[in-house]
Order: C-alpha cells, then sequence, then structure tokens
C-alpha cells in the first residue's frame, strides 16, 4: 500500500510540474519581466528565419541530389519536428513555477544532471561555432571569386580574414539578441532575394539539361542527405536567447511555428527546381550551377550578404552563453570592466573561427557535418530527452510518445550514420 500510495504521489507530481510548466508559460511575460528584453514578436520572427534559412536554401538542392526525391518527405519531417521541438524546447525554461532557466545548457542540468548539461553545451558549441565557421568560409570564397580578376584580388584566406574583421564591430558592440535584429532583416530579406534568382535563373536554364538523371533514393548516401536537411533546421541552438528577447514570450509558439513555416517555403522553392533542372550535377551551393552572368553574380552577392548578418546572431548566442558560465555582468564586474571582459571573449571566439574557416575549405562537406554531428541532436533528439525527462513519460498521450520517438530516432541515426559519411567526405576532400 505504501509503495501505490508513493508511486501515484509521483505521478501526481509530475502532473502538476507539468499544469505549473504550462501556466507559467503561459503568464510568463506578466510574472518575470526581468527575464526578457522588450524586443517585439515580429524580430523575433526575424531573427528565426535569418538564422535558419540562408545556408539551407544553398545545399538543400544538393541533399536531394545526395538522397533522392524522397528528401522532400524527410524535409518535410524536418519542418514539422523541429516546430515541435522548438515549442517543448521553450516549455521546458518554465518548467518550475516562478521561475525562468536561462539556456539550453541549464535545461539539460536540470534534466540531467551536470554531466549532461557539460554534454549538450559541447554539441550546441559545435553548431555555434561551426556554423559562423561555415559563413566566413562561404562569404571568403564568393568574395574572391567575385574579385578574381580585378585590382581588388587577394587569397581566399585573406578575404576569410576581411570578413572576419568586419564582424567584430557588431559581434562585440552588440550585447543581446534583440540589439541583433535589424541585422536579421536584411539579412532575411538577402535570403529571399537569393531564392529567387536561383528558381528563375535555374527554370530558365533547364532547355541545357534536358536528359539529366534523377534518382527516387539512393540509400548508400542517405544519412549524409539527412544531415543537410537537419542542419536547415538547426535553430534551437538560438532559440533561448531569441525568446529572452521577446516582450511577450507567450507568443513564441506561433514565432517559431511562422517562421520554420516560412523557410520551408524557401527551400522547397529552391530543392525542388534545383533537383529538377539539375539533377545528379547539383553542386553545393546551388549557385555554382547557375549559368555565368548578372544571376549568378546577384545571388554570390546577396547570399554573401546573408552570412555576413546571420554570423554575429550564432556568435552572439555563444558568446552569451559563455559570459553567464563567466559571471560576465555589470552586477557583477561594473560597467567599465563588463564591457573590457566581454569584449576580450568574443575576439578570442571570432580568432578561433576564423582560424578554423581558414584551414578548412570545402563548404558541403563542412555543413553536412556540422548538421549530422550536433544539429541531428540538437534540434531533434536533445529537446525530446529534456521535455521526457522534465514533465514525465506518463502524463504524455501514445500519439505524442510515439512522435517523440519518431524525434528521437531522426537524430541518433543522422549523428552516426551522417558523422561517418562527412568524415569521410572530408578526408577525401583533403587527400584530393
Amino acid at each position: 500500500m505504501a509503495d501505490q500510495f508513493e508511486e501515484k504521489n509521483s505521478v501526481a507530481n509530475v502532473e502538476l510540474r507539468e499544469i505549473a510548466s504550462d501556466k507559467d508559460f503561459e503568464s510568463s511575460s506578466l510574472d518575470q519581466p526581468q527575464s526578457h528584453a522588450n524586443g517585439s514578436s515580429f524580430l523575433a520572427y526575424v531573427n528565426v528565419v535569418c538564422v535558419i534559412a540562408g545556408t539551407g536554401t544553398l545545399g538543400l538542392p544538393s541533399a536531394l541530389e545526395l538522397g533522392g526525391w524522397i528528401g522532400l518527405i524527410i524535409l518535410f519531417l524536418a519542418w514539422t519536428m523541429s516546430i515541435y521541438t522548438g515549442c517543448i524546447l521553450i516549455k521546458c525554461l518554465y518548467v518550475y513555477p516562478g521561475r525562468r532557466l536561462e539556456s539550453y545548457k541549464e535545461i539539460a542540468t536540470e534534466a540531467f544532471g551536470r554531466v549532461g548539461g557539460w554534454i549538450i553545451f559541447f554539441f550546441n558549441a559545435w553548431i555555434l561555432l561551426g556554423a559562423p565557421v561555415l559563413y566566413v568560409l562561404l562569404a571568403g570564397q564568393n568574395i574572391h571569386s567575385l574579385l578574381i580578376n580585378t585590382s581588388a584580388a587577394l587569397t581566399e584566406v585573406q578575404w576569410k580574414i576581411i570578413v572576419a574583421c568586419i564582424l567584430v564591430i557588431p559581434f562585440v558592440v552588440v550585447k543581446n539578441m534583440k540589439e541583433v535584429a535589424f541585422m536579421s532583416a536584411f539579412g532575411a530579406l538577402a535570403t529571399v532575394i537569393c531564392v529567387f534568382i536561383v528558381l528563375i535563373v535555374s527554370l530558365q536554364d533547364k532547355p541545357n539539361y534536358l536528359n539529366v538523371e534523377h534518382d527516387i533514393v539512393i540509400w548508400n548516401q542517405f544519412p549524409i542527405a539527412l544531415s543537410t536537411i537537419s542542419f536547415s533546421f538547426g535553430g534551437n541552438v538560438v532559440y533561448t536567447h531569441v525568446e529572452a528577447s521577446m516582450a511577450k514570450p507567450r507568443q513564441w509558439k506561433w514565432v517559431v511555428a511562422a517562421g520554420l513555416s516560412t523557410c520551408a517555403f524557401l527551400y522547397y522553392l529552391t530543392a525542388v527546381p534545383g533537383y529538377y533542372v539539375y539533377g545528379v550535377e547539383t553542386l553545393s551551393p546551388i549557385y555554382e550551377n547557375l549559368p555565368a552572368g548578372a544571376g549568378k553574380i546577384t545571388a554570390t552577392i546577396v547570399i554573401t550578404i546573408h552570412v555576413i548578418l546571420a554570423a554575429p546572431i550564432l556568435i552572439t548566442s555563444f558568446a552569451l552563453d559563455m559570459e553567464y558560465m563567466l559571471g560576465i555582468t555589470v552586477e557583477r564586474r561594473g560597467k567599465v570592466m563588463e564591457f573590457v571582459m566581454r569584449a576580450v571573449n568574443r575576439l578570442i571566439i571570432l580568432a578561433i573561427v576564423t582560424v578554423i574557416a581558414c584551414v578548412v575549405p570545402f563548404f558541403g562537406d563542412i555543413m553536412s557535418l556540422v548538421g549530422s554531428f550536433s544539429n541531428c541532436m540538437c534540434t531533434f533528439a536533445f529537446p525530446v530527452l529534456c521535455y521526457l525527462k522534465l514533465t514525465g513519460i506518463r502524463n504524455k498521450k501514445i500519439p505524442e510518445l510515439a512522435w517523440c520517438c519518431l524525434c528521437i530516432l531522426l537524430g541518433v541515426v543522422g549523428l552516426i550514420f551522417g558523422t561517418i559519411d562527412s568524415v569521410k567526405a572530408l578526408v577525401a576532400d583533403f587527400r584530393g
């Protein structure tokens, strides 16, 4: 009888904690104004689109070339799963009534202890540093290719260093996610322009590719295709900071749903025509397939603008995590010392990103590696595991638990098989 009573009491406590979590989440803007800035929901939406959409639009046609048309179904699954995990991740911030957790790492620490927190931080850091590496790499290569036959021609490495120097100003001066929202707006606009250029120019180029081959599914390349698709929805690592910038956090579920739906729409606009036109000859980034001319030059320029504007958002999110752990705040350090320590911390982070970008020059395979090793887990598996651990399993309905298992499965498959294929591809690149 005592055991039965304790079991029932335990289940009741879990249910009450989840109810409290839901209630606290819905009323968070009233109960915890100190945890949030006063940014608008629209700016948060723009942040989500800017962080997620850019490189995904470039790599998804190639993902279809790797995995076949079945990639469109995986793209749909990844879209719906990322909305779900984006919502439950933020829900985990409010698992304790009257208190908001601060970061993805803190959620994991509450769920799985200090070891779990550091594991999540390691995967987060891989994304938050890996994606900016990808952006600096791509921007440097693009500028180099645009100016290679002009008087302003420099080496790729020199242009990557120049791009990093451009990033110093917004990265060091801007303090939080709300203050980088203006850059997100321009970055999101640049992505939309690039998508429509690729759509129009690729369809115009179809007469030159009448006999290209397409595949329904390519099983041996499927995991690495899954990795690229996962990378295209990898915004979970910045969601806690974006949500903290909102004056009305109760609107988060609409923000993340609208942002990811916009990204999915843009992805289909490039993935379908890109693979349809170029088939097995599809390249990553997709604008490399476009014929020489104004369209290709414009697409290269606008996507370069996008990655330069998006990189500070991701690095800022990582820097905020580091500053929280190091106690770099005005309250603890004073206004002047806080700025000095914050500037030094961010300069070190940017230097590390730049060095890696200069050493590893392979865009497509870097994108796949970051997507498979970190994004698959941080986007699909870890939010579900933390959510179930913090709010309980017995109070969930069977369909939701089945959906959770599918999310975890997708993350684990991408992690294991995608990472193996990505590493093999990088090794082949360096040997070549």
